[in-house]
């Protein structure tokens, strides 16, 4: 008998396992490919929203052994894409825009996340679609939403109906707001400081500082990056309050302060340290976007058409309304710390 014949009784059979989730990782794989593609093809559409939509688009067309290794992919990645999250941004950097651009995106974000859960119930919209709304419109778009899912278990359809509005309304803040900005006479730093406080995923940032100079865009990233910061009281705060209510995740009560939690803190401050060379951050800022684009791809791989079009109109509301809410609360707090 050869040892591959031959299994000691009692002792873990590994292979199963692994073999399991090879052909939905194998999915996940070539999804993900083929999002980062499409997105140099139209860099103005991010590879995680490609990710979900492709994911949606063939979910139910997969065969049931892939499904494992989609769930695997979906939550592993996503809670490692969101522990190299916090090397993007050291403390140094949020402590050198003065307290009152920090207190104005503290305002901001608490302002919009709270108040488009308001929204939500009058709009009565789903509370699973309110929080992912809510949470990627405050914060930092599709990244937060997929890291908040993580917490709470909310219906794929949410998740998916969430990342599209912040893809949608984010796409149109892009020409809002310079627009905007220009009318009202706002100077570079007041423009880049906005759009940084009011607008959604980090590339649209970019994209809607850039027609004020450099100097907007550079101000913009780092207010933009210091609402991620947030992310991390934002979720423990959400998890807090589902252990308090006696909610489960998995059948399990949800951790005090989720452990990916506290593995992005640490990444900040390892950031902060300066031990990190600066072509290592930017292999890591690829990284992190691959494994996004991967859990997104998994994630939309289980929502069904049919279910992601009930949330219609409301859901096209509610987007409206909090990324007017973002906005206001923006240019509000920087009107009142004098920025």
């Amino acid at each position: 008998m050869t040892r591959s014949d031959h299994v000691v009784e009692g002792s873990p059979d590994v292979a199963g396992p692994v073999r399991s989730l090879v052909p939905g990782l194998s999915v996940v794989a070539v999804g993900t490919a083929a999002a980062f593609f499409l997105n140099t093809l139209v860099p103005a559409v991010s590879a995680l929203t490609v990710a979900v939509v492709l994911g949606v688009a063939v979910g139910g067309r997969l065969p049931a052994g892939t499904r494992e290794g989609l769930g695997w992919a979906t939550k592993k990645f996503l809670r490692l894409g969101v522990v190299l999250l916090g090397l993007q941004l050291g403390l140094g950097e949020v402590f050198g825009l003065g307290a009152g651009k920090v207190l104005a995106v503290v305002v901001t974000v608490l302002v919009a996340f709270f108040g488009t859960l308001l929204l939500g119930r009058l709009i009565r919209v789903s509370r699973g679609l309110a929080l992912m709304v809510a949470t990627g419109f405050s914060i930092c778009g599709a990244s937060a939403i997929a890291a908040m899912d993580s917490v709470t278990e909310s219906d794929k359809e949410d998740v998916a109906t969430a990342v599209t509005l912040v893809t949608l309304y984010g796409s149109a803040a892009i020409a809002l707001i310079p627009f905007v900005g220009q009318a009202l006479g706002m100077s570079p730093e007041r423009l880049g400081s906005w759009a940084g406080l009011s607008v959604h995923e980090v590339a649209q940032v970019v994209a809607a500082a850039s027609p004020a100079g450099a100097g907007a865009v550079a101000i913009a990233v780092v207010i933009k990056l210091t609402r991620v910061v947030l992310l991390a009281p934002m979720v423990a705060g959400v998890s807090i309050v589902r252990r308090r209510r006696g909610e489960t995740t998995a059948g399990k009560r949800p951790a005090i302060v989720p452990l990916f939690v506290l593995g992005f803190l640490a990444m900040m401050l390892v950031r902060s340290s300066g031990i990190v060379p600066s072509a290592a951050l930017s292999v890591v800022k690829v990284v992190t976007t691959l494994l996004f684009a991967a859990a997104l791809f998994g994630l939309g791989s289980g929502v069904r058409i049919g279910a992601l079009l009930r949330a219609g109109r409301r859901g096209l509301v509610l987007g409206a309304l909090s990324t007017l809410l973002v906005a206001g609360a923006g240019y509000g707090a920087l009107a009142v710390v004098g920025v």
